[in-house]
């Protein structure tokens, strides 16, 4: 390799210029060309190169040539014209996109800039700074670069560099801005119809065949050899061209607009995944404009071509009853229970509405109502004659049940329909009948025996199907089995050798009836000859050439149809949901990794579970199928009693003939039954396994829904005097990670708006007198509702009891309010809280934060987050949109599909916002408000947006909910469509103005506008107003009148003396309509509407906040655990220690939880060091003081914690567990290894995979202090490269006191001496640690494999042929390494170099480097001297 090539720069244009350039991170090729002519003049160096060099730089340049050298100026001078017109029309289809598309662009783009008029962009400077470049550019060689710029540049692209000069393939320069950065250069496409140098010919012939005005040429006349006196004659003959010129005229312009029309869209500007993202793709925009809820589209685009016929609809409402999980009702309520499952799913498909309007609004059919005659009470002769008990029969969780289960009866039906389609096409074209898949489609109730047909129908006729798909031109897809295998039985079916399988005397069909107990049972006919005999006549060469193989494949055949009876397979799959059970087997790998401190270890030796226990643990078992995807357990399925299912089914097979005969063949059967069963296992313990899969999601899906639910199920924090649900002021406080008294506490004042009006630091709450007073004034001033305060430490608690001391020192008290009871005013005693800070953590540190609050330091936008939690936590879990999957809801979460989740969280979310309704005018200007919308019933996150832009287009006000559907009077455009509006209407609400002639006082309610008419008829009752008084009081004040007359009287209290049930009678029998929970509803928001329906805010539990402040629960850390400790203080009077876990619990050990070896004559402080590290056991915990008691006793330590595991005896397997033990102890003793305890917190007694699987979700530089295998002068260091990669490292032990303590000298090849464990831990692993963190945030560090970087090196160097480029990559397969790959140019091999990561340095071929700047240019005077012919 010459060095020229490796040499970036030489004799060529600079950087910016003459080549492709490559994306650093994709390696996608963006097209730039060079120079005036499309190529760069050699340099006298170059021009001494032979024809060879020449025409390989020709075809590295792309053979781009000057197409155009014998034009005409005239020419040229035109398509210049065309070339400055074709740009302003593209600047004018840019100023074509409106404010909203620019402000998109410019929010995902921050160094967009709005296009700006051609003259504007013409005047500046660089402009002549272009120009200047390009000529510099044509002129001759130019030097070598120095070695500063040389090979493998570092600056890919010149920031500085104002334009670059591009020009196209007619030689015409075009202008680049290069000053700001477009990360959607890569991807606007120009909007052209035809490509330029068409658009350019048929210009010209236009101007040929009209000369558009331009008169005569008089050029042209010379040319043609006429005189004046001929030309006279031709213009009076033929005129001067200019008669029709109007014409033409008119044809240019409209020519001019249809080009400048072709504006912009926004897919011609972002990435399909960006508008995804964003959800501004075609299917997005098609879901906004259809009126039909947005989860409804959605869910059902799947199944949108399966209509249910009315059979279908009935048939789904009985299958969805006996499908739902089972409830326990009376034998009487099973009719009505399914009933009102119809009921629902009517509302769903018919009505198309969603379920928090059905549960709102149709409430009266989810409940089964009885009047129950009463005796008369003499007594009391006005008491009813009747009560009514009503029996709740379906909820709000039911609903969503309900819903769900209709997503997957339509894709049963589509799945139904499907097979029926294919066997109605074999009946057409083959004329063939199958009684099986006729009586058994129509039974199938799951996907499993819909699967169980499919795969019958396609073994059975799986010759008439292939022949059916040649018919159709196509391949089914949907086999499932070898078609080598098909080929074989049909080969058997249509020979000779079935009459052999047909003398089994059964079929399977058959046999399966008889073990379903259907009908009589039939018993198999035996022929008259032995099986043998028989088998000998059925022999069919060349395949069966002997009676013993005929009788093989007969009976391997027979087994194959036993195996695809769609009977057979549910006679085996109630067998096993009946009788199975789970069993779980470690593997080689689970023996060495499973100890019995690992997680896995509960089921490792588990047996005999029922399929009912597995339930009840959905989580347990979702692990168990996790530990086997890693390889560590194998878990299985087999049923309990399956010789007596086995002796049942031979039963069913066999003849009850007594002979020899017979004999032999029942015999033969009881074989083919083996095989088939053989097989149906397989095929069983598959199925289930999923199947009880799906189901342990869905309990841990429900489970999570049910905790976010409570989160999401409480009202803002109460101030004490008001009603629940008023907005509090709060003043919220943390001090972070920090410690108070030494660090700073940041506070943030946030009034009931929203706004944070305040913000800042006190010093010290604890000691300093003039935080204390700075603190004192600033809640005297604002007087706040309550103070909130959280952190991310155990130090929360000392600010907590600061703050609880000073409120109560200096008797601060929060607002007043006016005592019920006595009519007075007065306070009380400000209230310190502790707040859930998990939406708070979340918000400090995202995108929104930094753009509502880009002032803030993170911890005080942390305080602000607490504050707005304390004042709404439903709408901060709704700012979170699909972070909330973050959120802890349940330890197990993690083993279920994100999206999953995301859809059960979403359904708790649709509940909680329609039970509290949206004030749609303050969702228009307020964004956390705003943030509700997607949740409303019958909205989405794409009618969200929608709506909020019809209303601002409408003025951005709404008056009233019937406006929402548009006014064409008054100019108000359709802000949703009738169908959603009924869904969403009494969900969004609009606050009553009494004061305005047009304010509703039904709209601020959660009555629905159907219903406004009989609220407004209770109002009148209330009221005693006959029909006359009703209309003249419409008649002045609108339809509203008579409920603003109640609120205006203040009589909301007299709907209370109204019968209700009176009301309901007449609805329902004059107009079939079930509203008697309805008329309550209206009746409670008469008197108070929209109330606050949450429970109060929940104060978090002693071990909420134990699990918040520490990260421990209380299955991580009881007592009775051996856990490393810190010593923080030694009290040598009382001979005591104080320490801290390294959750940051405070421990204390006693003078009698000292070692037994440590007597009174030896000082404490002589044992034990302040920060010294040890391991103790806890004693005893604390949660609500945060302190544990702990011991050191060897005694104690000496027994290791095992978690409790409740199991009954024969659900573990003790015998296989003791033996395990005794292998792994025999094989530490053949290999000399000692059990060693190290008093480190790093230590662990792991084996190196052990030791890997523990760091894998630990940090980078994470390490383990672990025994080592090459005897007790030895341990070993494991420590985390990076993902997967972890690095093992030998350290020698000298100067040993005894075997089983640490050398006060310890080695690492022989070449880093250490004094202690401590010191090799920070001055080796830590320090290559940084240097690995340097390695990878470098800009030259690729995060692929080797093979991925040498590819982009490839795709680099094919854009870019006469640079080279070099880049970094992890070498996994020894940790601690990385590779140097390079390429030296297009042609160039590829190559690459080790570097080795020491501690403070990175080696590359035995030479140090102290950061990864040294390291770059050592490498390439490494390789220039390489080149030179030096070693390296």
């Amino acid at each position: 390799m010459d060095a020229r090539d490796l040499i970036a720069g030489e004799a060529e244009l600079d950087d910016d210029e003459n080549e492709e350039s490559v994306d650093e991170e994709t390696g996608e090729v963006r097209q730039r060309t060079n120079g005036a002519n499309g190529h760069v003049d050699d340099s006298s160096e170059e021009e001494e190169d032979d024809d060879d060099e020449e025409a390989a730089r020709a075809i590295r340049e792309g053979f781009i040539v000057d197409e155009e050298e014998d034009e005409p100026d005239e020419r040229a001078l035109r398509r210049r014209r065309e070339k400055k017109r074709r740009r302003e029309e593209r600047e004018k289809e840019e100023e074509a996109l409106d404010d909203e598309d620019l402000d998109l662009i410019g929010e995902n783009n921050p160094d967009f800039q709005r296009p700006v008029p051609t003259e504007a962009r013409n005047a500046g400077p660089n402009k002549f700074k272009r120009l200047k470049r390009g000529h510099k550019d044509d002129g001759g060689a130019r030097t070598p670069r120095d070695l500063a710029e040389m090979i493998f540049d570092d600056d890919e692209d010149e920031p500085d560099a104002p334009h670059e000069v591009e020009e196209d393939r007619l030689g015409r320069f075009r202008a680049e801005p290069r000053g700001q950065p477009d990360e959607f250069g890569d991807f606007i496409v120009e909007d052209d119809p035809i490509d330029e140098d068409e658009k350019i010919r048929l210009q010209e012939e236009r101007e040929i065949a009209r000369p558009r005005g331009q008169g005569l040429d008089l050029a042209g006349v010379q040319a043609s050899g006429l005189d004046r006196e001929t030309l006279n004659m031709m213009e009076e003959a033929f005129g001067d061209g200019l008669d029709y010129q109007w014409a033409l005229d008119i044809e240019a312009e409209m020519d001019e607009q249809d080009i400048a029309e072709q504006a912009l869209e926004l897919k011609d500007v972002f990435e399909p995944s960006q508008l995804s993202e964003r959800l501004l793709t075609d299917d997005d925009n098609a879901i906004r404009a259809v009126d039909e809820p947005e989860r409804f589209q959605i869910a059902r685009r799947p199944y949108r071509h399966i209509v249910l016929t009315d059979e279908q609809f009935k048939e789904e409402a009985l299958w969805i009853s006996r499908m739902m999980p089972k409830k326990r009702l009376d034998p009487d309520l099973r009719d009505p229970y399914q009933k009102a499952v119809a009921k629902v799913l009517e509302f769903f498909i018919t009505d198309e509405v969603e379920v928090p309007f059905i549960f709102q609004h149709r409430k009266d059919y989810l409940i089964h109502a009885v009047k129950v005659p009463v005796s008369p009470d003499p007594n009391n002769p006005d008491a009813p004659d009747y009560v009514v008990n009503a029996e709740k029969l379906l909820n709000q969780d039911d609903l969503w049940n309900i819903l769900e289960y209709d997503l997957k009866f339509r894709a049963l039906i589509g799945k139904r329909n499907a097979l029926q389609k294919i066997y109605d096409d074999l009946k057409r074209v083959v004329e063939i009948k199958d009684k099986v898949f006729e009586e058994m489609l129509p039974a199938a109730e799951t996907m499993e025996e819909l699967q169980d047909i499919q795969d019958y129908i396609y073994f059975q006729h799986a010759s008439h199907l292939k022949d059916l798909s040649l018919l159709n031109g196509e391949t089914s897809s949907t086999q499932r089995r070898p078609a080598s295998q098909k080929a074989i039985y049909e080969r058997i079916r249509n020979g000779k050798l079935y009459s052999l399988v047909l003398a089994f005397g059964i079929s399977a069909d058959t046999c399966a009836q008889n073990a379903l107990k259907e009908g009589r049972k039939v018993y198999a006919e035996d022929p008259t000859v032995m099986p043998d005999d028989m088998a000998d006549a059925a022999v069919d060469p060349p395949e069966y050439n002997t009676g013993a193989q005929a009788l093989k494949a007969a009976k391997l055949m027979f087994a194959e149809e036993i195996a695809m009876s769609p009977k057979m397979r549910k006679v085996m799959r109630r067998q096993y949901y009946m009788t199975g059970v789970i069993e779980c087997f470690r593997t080689e790998k689970g023996l060495k990794k499973i100890d019995d401190q690992h997680p896995y270890y509960e089921f490792k030796y588990l047996r005999n579970q029922q399929l009912s226990d597995i339930a009840r643990r959905p989580d347990m078992f979702l692990r168990m199928l996790r530990a086997e995807q890693e390889g560590l357990v194998d878990v299985k399925i087999r049923l309990q009693v399956y010789d007596p299912f086995r002796k049942t089914l031979q039963r069913d097979i066999c003849s009850d003939n007594y002979s020899s005969i017979a004999e032999a063949w029942n015999h033969e059967r009881k074989e083919v039954l083996d095989l088939a069963l053989a097989k149906l296992k397989v095929v069983m313990a598959k199925g289930v396994k999923e199947n009880l899969k799906t189901r342990c999601e869905d309990e841990i899906l429900a489970l999570c829904r049910e905790s976010f639910s409570n989160k999401l199920d409480q009202a803002p924090y109460k101030p004490k005097g008001m009603q629940l649900g008023t907005i509090p002021r709060v003043l919220a406080l943390s001090c972070g990670q920090g410690i108070p008294g030494r660090d700073a506490v940041c506070w943030a004042w946030v009034e009931e708006d929203g706004r944070v009006l305040e913000n800042g630091k006190f010093v010290d709450l604890h000691h300093d007198d003039k935080s204390i007073r700075d603190f004192v004034e600033l809640v005297q001033r604002r007087k706040p509702d309550v103070i909130g305060l959280s952190g991310f430490s155990t130090e929360t608690r000392k600010l907590v009891m600061d703050l609880e001391r000073i409120v109560g020192e200096e008797d601060l008290r929060g607002a007043e309010f006016e005592d019920l009871e006595t009519l007075e005013e007065r306070s009380e005693k400000l209230e310190v809280v502790v707040v859930n800070d998990e939406v708070a953590r979340l918000y400090q540190t995202s995108a929104r934060a930094s753009l509502e609050h880009p002032e803030f330091a993170p911890l005080t936008k942390y305080c602000v987050a607490l504050a707005k939690y304390l004042q709404n936590p439903l709408k901060e879990y709704a700012a979170l949109g699909r972070d909330v999957i973050s959120l802890s809801f349940h330890p197990s979460q993690q083993l279920v599909g994100e999206e999953k989740l995301l859809k059960y969280l979403e359904t708790a979310m649709v509940d909680m916002v329609n039970l509290c309704g949206v004030d749609i005018n303050e969702a228009v200007g307020d964004e956390y408000t705003a943030n509700l919308l997607p949740y409303v019933c019958g909205l989405g996150h794409r009618k969200a947006t929608s709506v909020l832009k019809a209303i601002n287009a409408n003025g951005g006000v709404v008056e009233s909910r019937a406006e929402l559907v548009g006014d064409p009077e008054e100019g108000k455009i359709p802000v949703v469509g009738p169908r959603v509006w009924n869904n969403c209407a009494s969900f969004l609400y609009i606050e009553y103005d009494s004061g305005e002639a047009s304010s509703d006082y039904l709209d601020n309610t959660r009555v629905h506008p159907e219903d406004y008419d009989l609220g407004r008829k209770m109002a009148a009752d209330a009221l005693e107003l006959d029909e006359e008084d009703v209309k003249v009081e419409v008649d002045e004040g609108g339809p509203g009148a008579v409920i603003k007359r109640l609120i205006k009287e203040e009589a909301q209290d007299k709907v209370n003396e109204l019968v209700l049930e009176e009301y309901a009678d007449q609805l329902d029998r004059n107009f079939n309509q079930r509203k008697r929970a309805t008329l309550e509803t209206i009746r409670a928001e008469l008197q108070q509407p929209f109330e606050e329906l949450r429970r109060n805010f929940a104060m978090l539990s002693t071990d909420e906040i134990f699990t918040m402040l520490t990260g421990e629960t209380r299955d991580s850390l009881c007592p009775g655990m051996i856990v490393p400790v810190a010593i923080k203080r030694v009290v040598t009077t009382e001979r005591q220690l104080e320490v801290v876990l390294d959750c940051g619990v405070r421990g204390y050990v006693t003078e009698n939880e000292l070692p037994e070896e440590l007597n009174f004559e030896v000082p404490l402080n002589h044992a034990y060091q302040v920060h010294q590290a040890i391991l103790a056991k806890i004693v005893a915990l604390s949660r609500s003081a945060l302190e544990a008691t702990l011991t050191l006793r060897d005694e104690a330590l000496s027994k290791p914690y095992r978690k409790h595991m409740d199991h009954m005896r024969d659900e573990w397997d003790e015998l296989q567990e003791e033996r395990d033990r005794e292998a792994v102890q025999e094989k530490n003793k053949e290999s000399g290894r000692t059990q060693r305890v190290i008093k480190h917190p790093l230590f662990k007694n792991f084996n190196s995979a052990q030791a890997e699987e523990y760091l894998g979700s630990q940090a980078r530089g994470d390490a383990v202090i672990r025994p080592s295998s090459k005897g007790l002068d030895h341990i070993a260091v494991t420590w985390k490269v990076s993902d997967n990669v972890y690095q093992h490292i030998d350290v020698l032990e000298l100067n040993k006191e005894n075997e089983f303590s640490v050398g006060k000298t310890l080695k690492i090849s022989n070449k880093y001496t250490y004094s202690d464990l401590d010191e090799l831990i920070v001055n080796h692993v830590k320090a290559m640690a940084r240097k690995v963190d340097e390695m990878t945030l470098h800009d030259k560090f690729q995060t692929g494999s080797k093979a991925e970087t040498e590819r982009w090196l490839t795709t680099y160097t094919k854009a870019n042929p006469k640079r080279s480029v070099y880049a970094f990559c992890i070498n996994p397969k020894y940790p601690g390494y990385f590779f140097l790959c390079f390429k030296a140019g297009q042609h160039a091999p590829l190559g690459s170099w080790p570097v080795k990561v020491v501690p403070q340095a990175f080696e590359l071929q035995n030479n140090a480097y102290p950061d990864m700047r040294a390291l770059c240019n050592g490498f390439k005077l490494l390789f220039q001297n390489l080149q030179n012919g030096k070693r390296p």
